[in-house]
């Protein structure tokens, strides 16, 4: 791990969240963090442990230019940005059959677009840092070098049951990750998808079914199995699963300040069972899957409707 002082901003630091823990773990190990939320009333647990905090909602143009000017102005002379880690998202459940496009996209205007936006907007920022090299060459072997990390999922690469619209957000955020990577490698900008599993966190508890108390549509295909779908989409009993968020964080951090971090960061509960799924055959873990999420009883409960 590096001596030196980086300067780290991250995303969606609520309490309960992993952004909060990643802020606590890096505040730990000596840098100089800026922990942002979209209400900063939510930011005063770490503010009070030393922790600059910042307000950003990243949906809004207005929000993103406040930030980056006020991190413009509490930045030493000639100082950049060493890290960005975009982890601010949004959680939405629901069959594709049944899902609002309205609520599909205005996920991907959070969990996609929002990304690009406080990417583009930090990005001049992230130049200016002393880390950052003008070769391809060498981008590679630094110690340290300027980063911007996507938290993305595990679920970019595994179709989850009602869980689709939130997974292919997160894929499409995996996606501009790869291409950022080969874009922004000329400028010694090292680009992190970080891909997790399970954590235990607040985001089940923030989904669209337990927090707004969607159920699905009267005429959903799924009626005769209601319950159990319904039961499913507000993700019951995984919220308890997983590593807490603490542990997560210091993985994490340890790997992100360390030599040369991988392209890809596979963490949390289960995230070795679901980096082997990508590479066996298409349907391997299906029967897994369905037993996970309920689909093998939702499956007997439709065909003997259907009969």
């Amino acid at each position: 791990m590096s001596s030196e002082r980086l300067t780290i901003l991250i995303t969606g630091c609520s309490p309960g969240g992993m952004g909060a823990a990643l802020a606590i773990a890096f505040h730990d190990a000596g840098q100089h963090v800026y922990a942002t939320a979209r209400n900063p009333s939510k930011l005063s647990l770490l503010a009070t442990q030393g922790i600059e905090t910042l307000a950003l909602d990243i949906t809004s143009e207005s929000s993103i230019a406040s930030a980056v000017s006020a991190v413009t102005a509490s930045l030493p002379a000639g100082k950049g940005l060493d890290m960005l880690v975009n982890n601010a998202a949004g959680n939405y459940t629901m069959p594709i059959a049944d899902v609002s496009l309205f609520a599909a996209k205005e996920l991907f205007d959070l969990n996609v677009w929002a990304q690009i936006a406080v990417t583009q907007a930090f990005l001049p920022l992230l130049l200016k840092s002393p880390n950052a090299h003008s070769t391809t060459s060498s981008v590679w072997s630094h110690q340290i070098q300027t980063m911007i990390v996507n938290h993305t999922s595990v679920g970019s690469l595994m179709a989850l049951p009602f869980q689709g619209i939130y997974n292919a957000s997160k894929a499409a955020l995996a996606m501009v990750s790869e291409t950022m990577r080969l874009e922004l490698s000329p400028f010694g900008i090292r680009v992190i998808d970080l891909k997790t599993a399970g954590v235990r966190t607040n985001i089940i508890a923030n989904n669209n079914v337990n927090v707004k108390g969607e159920r699905l549509p009267t005429t959903s295909i799924y009626a005769p199995a209601r319950d159990v779908v319904e039961k499913a989409m507000s993700q019951e009993g995984l919220s308890d699963r997983g590593i807490t968020a603490e542990q997560w964080a210091g993985e994490v951090a340890a790997l992100l300040l360390g030599r040369n971090p991988p392209a890809v960061i596979w963490k949390g509960a289960s995230a070795s069972t679901a980096r082997l799924g990508t590479m066996l055959p298409v349907g391997m873990f299906e029967g897994m899957i369905k037993k996970m999420t309920k689909l093998d009883v939702v499956e007997a409960i439709i065909k003997e409707d259907r009969r």
